[in-house]
């Protein structure tokens, strides 16, 4: 008897293990990429448009799957008006007017597609490129950490309807759920690209689930301020940051994806697949409100090169995450491969106990990196090593190939990005 309990405790010791191997980076019984995403929309036609979206949309406003809809310049949706996108609907930006659709404070996009119909919005060019049209804005009524609690965006668009920020954390911006964003962060004139997605002063009450933005000019996921949460992100091959928060947002991501390429977005000096920075400017931040603050669990980073160590050696290939000074992350049970190194923390942060409580890397997996975690213009990284390092952190660290590491990423149309655990060799030795 005693001794098939012993057998039993070993039974569930391994498993245990196992799943505790197999929770790391993005999870899933199933592939949950299946079906709604697409790594070639260059090779994806939907037609022409039908209908034309333009100037203010301020009455409740249902789009149908039977149209297609072109934006065209700076489309407004006002005076708290809610925009229903049916499934299946494809939206398209407008190349020659910088096509771009704003959600101003108090109005909604309901954009609830399905696993097997998903919303599209995409670009009208015959050869699509990275930033070929603006993309999406919504702003809300949420804290954000700039004196007098609102601010407006600028990349030449109206200040007047731009404005965010406010105090309500539960601010509902509505759902954007099952949705594509393809080739959006167009470049504006004298300012920053346009992000694919911007969320300024977003409350807690907004859902966003299964969203993948694909070639970006700009960001692809910019949260500015507020509290959004969101689960089952992709970002795959943006020009600048996959996931980017700053201005005091509160924000929890959970098993998510960023796929970045040496040749298209890693070759830009301070473009990451996670950015966290409390200002973008210290002379307009308050500091008496909540600096910016991430929680991250099972997200995976990887840089899909055929030769990671040659481009790291080239320096095509930069840091996967970024924590600027008074920002803090709590990032567990993620994988980053392939990176030169695995992070970054701003020069002003003072290596000491309280700041690293503050930045929280536990349950890792750190594969192909040339070094882990590392101060800016810093070149050594002992004190980092040595306290990530800790086996109380749980850590793991490997050099294998991405093509073992994951279970089918070269898979063009359905690639698999969850680990795969009985082919990889890891170690807590750093």
């Amino acid at each position: 008897m005693k001794k098939t309990i012993q057998i039993l405790w070993i039974a569930l010791f391994v498993v245990s293990a196992a799943n505790a191997q197999q929770e790391k980076g993005i999870i899933g019984y199933t592939n949950w990429l299946y079906n709604w995403t697409e790594f070639k929309p260059n090779k994806i036609e939907f037609g022409e448009a039908t209908q034309i979206l333009a100037g203010n949309i301020s009455v409740n406003t249902k789009l149908s799957k039977r149209n297609v809809y072109l934006i065209q310049g700076n489309v407004y949706v006002t005076n708290n008006a809610v925009l229903t996108i049916e499934p299946g609907t494809v939206i398209i930006g407008d190349f020659e007017t910088k096509g771009t659709l704003i959600f101003t404070k108090g109005s909604q996009i309901m954009a609830e597609g399905l696993e097997t119909d998903p919303i599209v919005f995409t670009s009208n060019r015959g050869v699509k490129k990275a930033g070929d049209w603006g993309g999406i804005v919504i702003l809300g009524d949420a804290p954000i950490n700039k004196f007098g609690n609102i601010s407006s965006l600028l990349y030449d668009l109206n200040p007047a309807l731009t404005l965010y920020g406010g105090t309500n954390v539960e601010h509902n911006a509505g759902v954007m759920r099952f949705v594509r964003v393809e080739f959006a962060g167009k470049r504006v004139k004298g300012s920053p690209s346009l992000n694919a997605l911007t969320f300024a002063g977003v409350g807690n009450k907004t859902i966003l689930e299964n969203v993948m933005v694909s070639y970006s000019g700009g960001d692809s996921f910019a949260v500015i301020g507020g509290e959004l949460n969101a689960s089952k992100l992709v970002s795959f091959h943006s020009i600048n940051d996959d996931f980017k928060f700053t201005q005091g947002a509160q924000s929890k991501i959970f098993n998510s994806l960023a796929v970045r390429s040496s040749y298209l977005s890693g070759n830009k000096n301070g473009s990451r697949c996670m950015e966290i920075t409390s200002y973008e400017k210290r002379e307009e931040t308050d500091f008496s409100k909540k600096a910016t603050a991430v929680v991250a669990y099972n997200i995976t980073m990887l840089n899909d090169s055929e030769n990671i160590s040659a481009d790291i050696e080239s320096g095509l290939v930069k840091e996967a995450v970024y924590v600027g000074n008074e920002a803090s992350l709590e990032i567990k049970r993620s994988v980053i491969s392939g990176f030169n190194p695995a992070v970054i923390l701003n020069n002003e942060i003072e290596i000491n106990e309280t700041n690293l409580k503050k930045i929280k890397l536990e349950e890792m997996y750190f594969n192909l990196c040339k070094g882990n975690i590392f101060t800016e213009n810093n070149i050594n990284n002992e004190d980092l090593e040595n306290w990530y390092g800790n086996s109380i952190f749980f850590n793991l660290y490997s050099q294998s190939d991405n093509k073992e590491t994951f279970i089918d990423i070269a898979n063009a149309k359905r690639p698999d990005y969850r680990l795969n655990i009985g082919k990889i060799t890891a170690s807590n030795k750093y």
